[in-house]
């Protein structure tokens, strides 16, 4: 089905040897990796709204990398009016690339539909949110893992409303934004952004610059690079021409600086709008890059150290002082093994005098006496990102006697490791490095004399670890993942360790910048998180509350701790009586979340209580389920009705960001999905997964809807999008309530209403999907947990049954009619086709019942399922569906 308004692209422009295809409006697209591609351009676009991009994809039949997840890769460069390219540091619903400022990969054929697989074409389709000021986008589809030429054809892209709640925007006037920066000394610094004016000219807006010694004195003008304005001082004007919005500052080493201060502001107050887009990136001078520091050597740690010492013009002894004492390093907080310590508990990474090694849930295994580091034990990715983070040496040299050997495995690392050339490409994932450097830092304590041979190794190699975390902090390259948030909290701990470099003050005052961004758009005031997965939204609480105790008199640390007060009990009244969150989002398995969180709030002097509230949020001591507060974009309720045992229902509607509304994002598609227990059994479950186990089919499978309990219209699978709560209302003995969404495109109108009995006993849900006067087949999905039978018991009914507790599933229409139920388990026919299958383990899935439940109607369709534990509650919510009062919330009115 054609979207409504859909809009085909303005211009066509082909590369690296693609060309027009044979078809109308298509083209041709052969296997050049990254080099061959299509660019298609989209303007006259609204900010701050979502885009729906769709095109058809037909294949070779001879395409060997049709299972591949990133067999082609979708470009977005978001664009002003003039067509020049703006920089956004975050677009929610793509991810940031490389070769293209955001994207979205694009899994290979075997992922499409089954119709679509005879006749090797089927249509992709793909969501996200144009940040305002942006006016268009230019598109780009490449070539990446096909083997054989592919085409794209008949492209379009729809808009829906624009969002009621748009995102911030760093808008500037004639009071200046300062930013403030430590020096280098003799160094200097470089600041890169991108202003936006509608009215591009010569004087968009200026940047006021203010040299400061180490005492705080203003340091008096002229300085190198600016001009001298009156009542201004200082400055740099920052034109904003087409194409030549972005800026970049180089401050020039001042004598005698020890702090400068950057102001962003406009010329004067009325004129011209201008806007930051974004924090500026932040660099040293070239010739303190890392890149630039290696080179093309593979330099041992005391070589880079020697040509760093050169390259500040410093005397090779001075290399010597830059070690800290055994003391001082024995000083430094290990913020990240205090978060593993407080997530796992016993169940940490350890090794001992044996050498034996356990890592998470993998056997143990014993460590070579001489590894060459590349082991791979167990061909798993999470194993080995941990191996290479080194982290498991800490409680080795803890061990008495064991520090020796922990301390000769770390120096047997950073031989087999030259910089530029790791033994194992996934010693540089993110989560390694930081691990490993905060492993580093620990082990200078057991290095013996400070300036020896194995002081001398270490040093180098933390400050070499130090250079790549503070340019992931400085140029803000992970955004809004918890990578952003470990890099800087390790590099704190680096430039305290090692007080005496030149750079250690740059890297603290960069380490804490980068802490206060990232809790800005990763937890805001309020508790409320950018990630939509508990699992990870738990892993940030728990980095924070370590961060916080290893900060101790900073001004940073009550900060932390009151972030981490107010969303902690918001995810404590998330988990179910039996002691587990809901897995919706990333969620690796296993694991002991009621654990986990009563050891943080230990730690953080409170007492693990769930307490009940209404649905205003206030204290309620009977019968009404707790629901969880506004702005977590979850709904949780819970009952321990005496004899039935305990009951509890979720259901998600997070996402990426603090708008109020749950943006459903790149990664898994279960928005407005949801999890059901009662009478102690966990009957409806979700796909859960995590990236770092799952791969190819598996994962293709736990991130699509179909691992999902949720609805969609036409085939029209969910996408990004907003969804928002859309009311509540009592009704005889239960609470229903609406969420909204977008995740299907602007065709389509969509509410989701749960209605709940009190008791938790039964509960519907319903779906209702409009698009305009077009009729409408809807199709709905619920996976049953892998240790419950399911069977169907006539057309319109089916029977869950686990020990003497029973479960009915029965489909209900309240416009249309009901369109089959069906059910499925462990079904594979080919790699988009699997149905059934919930995450069990590492690398594994686990076969499971899903029932198929559809709807169609001529104008719409609405309904859903009656979920209950009895004919009786089946009955009472038969009737609370029908009602006059459930019709008008299903409508919106």
């Amino acid at each position: 089905m054609s979207e409504t308004g859909a809009r085909r692209p303005r211009t066509v422009r082909h590369a690296g040897g693609a060309t027009v295809g044979p078809g109308e409006d298509e083209h041709w697209i052969p296997a050049r990796n990254r080099f061959s591609r299509v660019v298609l351009t989209f303007p006259d676009l609204v900010g701050d709204a979502w885009c729906s991009v769709a095109f058809r994809l037909a294949w070779d039949a001879e395409e060997a990398a049709a299972s591949a997840l990133d067999f082609a890769l979708a470009g977005i460069d978001a664009v002003a009016p003039d067509g020049s390219s703006l920089d956004f540091d975050h677009v929610p619903g793509l991810d940031r690339t490389l070769l293209d400022p955001h994207g979205t990969w694009i899994s290979g054929p075997a992922y499409l539909p089954a119709d679509a697989q005879p006749l090797r074409t089927g249509r992709v389709r793909f969501a996200f949110l144009l940040p305002a000021p942006a006016a268009g986008i230019t598109l780009t589809v490449r070539s990446w893992r096909n083997t054989k030429p592919f085409t794209v054809a008949q492209a379009t892209l729809s808009q829906g409303a624009p969002s009621p709640a748009p995102r911030p925007r760093r808008r500037l006037g004639p009071e200046p934004d300062w930013i403030g920066h430590a020096l280098v000394p003799g160094c200097g610094l470089v600041l890169r952004g991108q202003i936006f004016t509608a009215a591009p000219g010569a004087h968009a807006a200026l940047a006021r610059v203010v040299y400061r010694d180490a005492h705080g004195a203003v340091l008096p003008p002229p300085y190198p690079g600016t001009i001298a304005v009156p009542a201004l001082g200082a400055l740099v004007d920052l034109a904003a021409h087409q194409q030549a919005r972005r800026f970049t500052l180089e401050l020039a080493p001042v004598s005698g600086a020890d702090r400068v201060e950057v102001g962003f502001a406009t010329w004067e107050d009325g004129g011209p709008e201008a806007e930051l887009l974004a924090a500026p990136e932040i660099a040293l001078e070239d010739r303190l890059r890392l890149e630039s520091l290696c080179g093309d050597d593979a330099l041992a740690a005391p070589d880079f150290l020697a040509r760093l010492a050169e390259r500040l013009g410093l005397p090779a002894a001075a290399l010597a002082g830059w070690c800290p004492n055994p003391e001082a390093a024995a000083a430094i907080p290990q913020v990240l093994a205090t978060a593993k310590s407080l997530q796992h508990g016993d169940g940490a990474p350890r090794t001992g005098l044996d050498r034996v090694l356990r890592l998470g849930s993998h056997p143990a295994w014993t460590v070579p006496e001489a590894p060459d580091w590349t082991e791979d034990p167990f061909r798993s990715v999470a194993w080995r990102i941990a191996y290479q983070g080194l982290d498991w040496l800490v409680p080795l040299a803890n061990t008495p006697g064991g520090a020796a050997t922990a301390l000769n495995l770390a120096l047997s690392w950073s031989r087999a490791n030259p910089w530029g050339s790791p033994a194992d490409g996934l010693a540089l994932h993110p989560s390694a490095l930081a691990a490993r450097t905060e492993t580093l830092v620990h082990l200078l304590a057991r290095a013996g004399k400070a300036g020896g041979p194995a002081s001398l190794v270490l040093t180098g190699e933390v400050v070499r670890h130090g250079f790549a975390l503070a340019e992931i902090v400085g140029q803000n390259t992970f955004g809004q993942a918890l990578h952003q948030i470990q890099a800087a909290a390790v590099l704190v701990g680096v430039a305290r360790a090692l007080p005496r470099l030149p750079l250690a003050a740059h890297w603290l005052g960069l380490a804490r910048g980068g802490l206060r961004a990232g809790l800005e758009t990763q937890l805001d005031a309020g508790g409320r998180f950018s990630d939509p997965s508990l699992h990870q939204r738990l892993e940030r609480v728990t980095l924070l509350r370590a961060l916080a105790q290893g900060l101790e008199a900073d001004d940073l640390a009550p900060l932390l701790a009151a972030r981490v007060a107010k969303a902690l009990p918001g995810l404590a009244r998330l988990l179910d009586p039996g002691g587990r969150l809901p897995p919706f989002g990333d969620t690796p398995p296993g694991g002991d979340p009621a654990g986990w969180i009563g050891r943080l709030m230990a730690r953080s002097g409170s007492a693990l209580v769930v307490e009940r509230r209404d649905p205003r949020g206030r204290p309620e001591a009977s019968a009404p389920p707790l629901w969880s507060e506004a702005g977590t974009g979850m709904i949780a309720a819970r009952s321990d009705a005496p004899g039935r045992g305990w009951s509890h229902f979720a259901c998600t509607f997070a996402g990426q960001g603090f708008s109020g509304q749950g943006l459903s994002g790149q990664a898994h598609r279960d928005c407005t999905s949801f999890v059901h227990a009662s009478e102690g059994v966990r009957w409806i479950v979700e796909a859960g997964g995590s990236g770092q186990i799952e791969t190819g089919a598996a994962r293709h499978h736990i991130l699509s809807a179909h691992g999902h309990n949720v609805a969609w219209p036409d085939g029209r699978e969910p996408g990004a999008g907003a969804a928002w709560a859309a009311g509540s209302i009592r009704l005889d003995g239960a609470q229903a309530h609406a969420i909204g969404t977008n995740v299907h495109g602007p065709d389509y109108r969509h509410t989701r209403v749960f209605v709940l009995l009190d008791d938790l006993s039964g509960l519907a849900v319903l779906d209702r999907f409009t698009a305009g006067d077009r009729p409408v087949t809807f199709e709905g999905l619920v996976h049953v947990g892998p240790e419950i039978v399911v069977a169907l018991a006539g057309p319109r009914r089916a029977v869950a049954q686990a020990g003497r507790a029973r479960l009915s599933f029965v489909p209900v229409a309240l416009t249309g009619r009901p369109a089959g139920l069906s059910l499925a388990m462990g079904c594979n026919e080919h790699p988009g086709a699997l149905r059934g299958f919930v995450s069990g383990g590492p690398g594994q899935l686990q076969p499971t019942g899903v029932l198929r439940y559809a709807v169609a109607g001529r104008d719409g369709a609405c309904g859903g399922l009656l979920i209950a534990a009895d004919a009786a509650r089946e009955a009472q919510l038969g009737r609370l569906v029908v009602g006059e009062a459930m019709a008008r919330l299903l409508a919106g009115t």
